[in-house]
């Protein structure tokens, strides 16, 4: 890393990052009410809200949006004749799935084999930490060069697009020059990275119902029409005997020109264990940027422990499609809508209830902006020339953002590398990843307020 003076200021903030994302990782901030308080999102929001403001942030607020989630906002101005540039993170984040899986507390940030653990650490509570941590070093070098907006979004995991209803409706909040979503990564620890492209999604529960009650599988098993089963056969239909996504009516077959990910260093940063496939076919690249994506994210029905013998009358699963850029998400809804309803097998009942929906994004990696970071990167990765990449996952925002703001260039940088295992158990940062971000990050706002 650069040994200038700013990346020196960046260096000796790092313990402050360390204890401000500490605590903001002790929030259990999911966005579920099903499953953690909402006074746990509330709680980091007002945190959010008191940092921004003891950092100097103007006009700071808490944003209803029409989910039932707050967003937070800040504004920090610069020289008047300045650009603004807007920075994005999340503050809400994915529940733990099994604590007792990991090594340490999910909720409270632990270091360990030199990374930072907890929930939240890369997705995307150190993306904010990321951004204020720039934005302090440049204050110790001449001040900040660009009008500065800060948005923090509450509800980004879920899917519900508070914040993108809300832009909607007061279009001149978000308003900006460049916006810096930093809820991405580097295709690798060490190699600086943009994402050019994000996967859009849709998030369905569907329903399978045969019977008035459940009933004595021994009695009545045969010839009763078991409710699993049907769900069972249906979920079984998204995908073709390789493992690819089957989506009637669904394009499954676009390819990825850019950066490409070798299929060795694809399993081993899945874990995908000895012996065991990979799904569909073409490159990896292909498989997780370019093509849709189905997954099944949970399945209602009786634990192994405690069941009893009963054919089911009813089971429900959460099912979750990913889409790449060039597909409408509210056509690819339809089309799995339609798909999940004809699969059903022996009469069973399907109802299908939509509970997400984000469109793909896309990036002009063409633009000035992107220049400016390139240099910034290489600046603060030793040389390294920037490289861009792909995301399977889905920030919906962007595609609302660069629809209200067409003139905006919209950068995608972040903290979550393979190791950083976001979503899984044991999510983790690099310690020296934020370091090299943050200044990344000041590089950049200082560059392009020039």
């Amino acid at each position: 890393m650069s040994d200038s003076p700013l990346a020196q200021t960046v260096a000796a903030l790092q313990p402050r990052a360390r204890t401000e994302l500490a605590e903001l990782v002790a929030f259990k901030s999911v966005a579920d009410p099903a499953q953690f308080p909402k006074s746990e999102c509330e709680a980091a929001a007002n945190w959010i809200v008191d940092t921004l403001r003891a950092d100097g942030f103007q006009d700071v607020a808490l944003l209803d949006t029409p989910d039932g989630t707050q967003s937070v906002y800040g504004f920090l101005p610069g020289p008047a004749d300045a650009p603004t540039v807007l920075l994005y993170a999340h503050y809400d984040v994915q529940p733990p799935l099994d604590e007792a899986a990991w090594d340490s507390p999910p909720f409270e940030l632990t270091e360990r084999d030199g990374r930072w653990y907890g929930r939240g650490a890369a997705d995307c509570k150190g993306g904010l930490i990321m951004h204020l941590t720039a934005l302090r070093a440049l204050k110790e070098h001449g001040g900040i060069p660009v009008n500065v907006k800060v948005i923090v979004e509450g509800s980004e995991e879920q899917g519900t697009g508070g914040l993108e209803r809300y832009a909607e409706a007061h279009p001149e909040l978000l308003a900006a020059d460049a916006i810096v979503i930093g809820d991405t990564g580097n295709f690798r620890a060490g190699l600086p990275t943009v994402t050019a492209t994000l996967r859009g999604m849709t998030l369905l529960r569907v329903q399978v119902d045969t019977l008035a009650g459940n009933l004595h599988s021994g009695q009545f098993g045969g010839a009763a029409p078991d409710a699993l089963a049907a769900l069972i056969r249906i979920l079984d239909s998204l995908r073709a005997e390789d493992g690819s996504t089957t989506v009637t009516g669904l394009a499954a077959d676009a390819t990825w020109d850019g950066l490409q990910y070798p299929e060795d260093d694809f399993r081993k940063d899945a874990k995908v264990l000895d012996g065991v496939g990979l799904l569909g076919t073409g490159t990896v690249a292909d498989r997780i940027w370019a093509r849709p994506a189905v997954t099944v994210l949970g399945i209602d029905c009786p634990p192994v422990v405690g069941a009893t013998p009963s054919v089911q009358a009813g089971a429900r699963a959460l099912v979750s499609l990913r889409v790449p850029p060039g597909t409408d998400a509210a056509e690819a809804t339809k089309l799995l809508t339609a798909h999940l309803e004809s699969a059903a097998p022996w009469g069973a009942r399907v109802a299908v209830e939509q509970v997400g929906q984000g469109q793909a994004f896309r990036a002009d990696t063409s633009s000035p902006a992107y220049t400016s970071m390139a240099a910034a990167l290489r600046d603060a990765y030793d040389g390294e020339e920037m490289q861009t990449s792909g995301m399977g996952g889905s920030i919906p925002l962007c595609n609302t953002l660069a629809r209200l703001y067409p003139e905006a260039e919209i950068l995608l940088i972040g903290l979550s590398e393979p190791e950083a295992q976001i979503h899984a158990v044991n999510e983790s940062v690099c310690p020296r990843e934020l370091e090299r971000m943050s200044l990344a990050t000041a590089n950049f706002l200082r560059s392009y307020g020039s």
